[in-house]
């Protein structure tokens, strides 16, 4: 396995500290861990669990460290680590949801969070926006605000140029080269929710946009292999797919893109954002999941 980088950033630390703001590094923006040979149709995605915090977001910020990192869908990347093993790449942003979230459509700006007003649309009129949870967030996942004071528009401007955009450049890239060697791309995006989102106790939701942006067959395929590995699994309530699944899914020409949650109370303490000893347990059965999937007869 071979790991592309691209586009240094600023300074990083695994849990944010005013201290780790001080020094400048070359830390990549996100990484793509590649298999040593393609074997499969499948993409598999990490969009928001990076965890290296610029200087500018930790000197803005007006949480604690550990409140800051409540949007982030925490050891995703480590959960589903095992597809380059199944000839699958799997791209992983490194910067955190909270400083630029590449699953939002670069339009949802907060008119709440910047001096100037975005110019307003539908997109500014979101109901993610409404929630403060726009491509620029300005809220944590339970509510608590980011930042101290207002931000200028051309921060937002100079995050979706360098961040939000080289994601789906690399993102598009992966989808048409998979597409232009296996006839079709299938990219499974990963997530994790919170527990208490999780109806009922569901371990994993499904998202494939009621059908739009994933064959049925296929979404039932990682149904009933999730299932018979002794997970309960949902589809689309509440999660249906977000920007990445609307912008890219297109079945119809043989571009699938099914995005699926995992109960972070399953594997996390979700109070420390620490691993809980059941993560191992998780891992193994999912790591079977992406051998499986990756097997898919329709492939």
């Amino acid at each position: 396995m071979q790991t592309d980088a691209a586009f240094p950033s600023a300074a990083a630390a695994e849990t944010p500290s005013q201290d780790s703001a001080a020094p400048e590094t070359d830390r990549p923006l996100f990484l793509i861990d590649q298999p040593a040979i393609r074997t499969a149709p499948f993409i598999f995605a990490s969009p928001h669990s990076g965890r290296d915090y610029p200087a500018d977001l930790l000197n803005a910020t007006r949480l604690d460290p550990l409140t800051l990192r409540r949007s982030e869908d925490c050891f995703v990347e480590e959960l589903f680590a095992s597809a380059p093993l199944h000839g699958a790449p799997l791209l992983k942003a490194l910067f955190p949801r909270a400083y630029c979230d590449v699953n939002r459509d670069p339009g949802e700006l907060d008119p709440a969070l910047f001096y100037e007003a975005p110019p307003l649309t539908p997109l500014t009129r979101s109901p993610r926006v409404h929630a403060g949870l726009g491509v620029i967030a300005r809220v944590v996942r339970d509510g608590a605000e980011i930042y101290s004071r207002r931000l200028p528009l051309a921060e937002a401007r100079r995050r979706l140029s360098q961040l939000h955009a080289p994601y789906h450049a690399a993102l598009r890239g992966l989808i048409e080269a998979t597409k232009a060697k296996f006839g079709q791309a299938i990219l499974i995006d990963c997530h994790s929710m919170p527990g208490q989102a999780a109806l009922g106790g569901t371990d994993m939701i499904l998202g494939d946009r009621y059908g739009a942006s994933c064959a049925p067959e296929l979404t039932a395929f990682a149904t009933r292999t999730l299932t018979g590995l002794g997970f309960e699994v949902g589809r689309n309530n509440p999660y249906a797919g977000g920007y990445t699944a609307e912008t890219y899914g297109a079945p119809a020409r043989g571009v699938h893109v099914l995005q699926i949650e995992v109960n972070r109370a399953i594997y996390l303490d979700e109070a420390r954002l620490e691993r809980l000893p059941a993560f191992a347990d998780v891992k193994t059965r999912i790591d079977a999941f992406v051998a499986t999937l990756t097997a898919w007869p329709g492939a």
